[in-house]
């Protein structure tokens, strides 16, 4: 029986499968995972209803699975910041998010290291974290 938080068996497939530096992209229910990712992502899509589950629900999941050593964000053209960027670095072991732009993260997001791709049922703008895979 798993003693992790992650049970989902496609996610724990792909999971077992990443390497130090791959990349995981959790992503708002509004993200374009289909034409924003590359082909060779394995895309997961959880979304059941809004907000069900979240993203945080997401990464508290996988943050139990393996160990992190870098986020990225979508920072907002106005500067604001959005609230779950405090959530994100509540539940990660990392000292600061990376901020990209709009255009910017679609574009790292198409990169050839995006192992895993997970649309999930949240809301809230800006909720959406590119995880680099770590080696503890």
């Amino acid at each position: 029986m798993l003693t992790i938080d992650c049970i989902h068996p496609k996610i724990l497939e792909v999971i077992a499968s990443c390497g130090h530096g791959d990349k995981i992209l959790i992503a708002d229910g509004n993200y374009p995972l289909n034409s924003a990712t590359n082909e060779g992502t394995t895309k997961v899509f959880l979304g059941l209803s809004p907000d069900l589950p979240t993203v945080t629900d997401v990464l508290k999941s996988l943050n139990s699975a393996m160990n992190f050593e870098k986020a990225e964000v979508m920072d907002p053209e106005s500067g604001a910041e959005p609230e779950i960027f405090k959530e994100f670095l509540d539940i990660l072991d990392v000292n600061e998010l990376q901020k990209l732009g709009r255009y910017e993260f679609y574009e790292a997001a198409q990169a050839k290291n995006i192992i895993l791709g997970i649309n999930t049922g949240e809301t809230r703008t800006f909720a959406n974290i590119m995880l680099t895979v770590g080696v503890r």
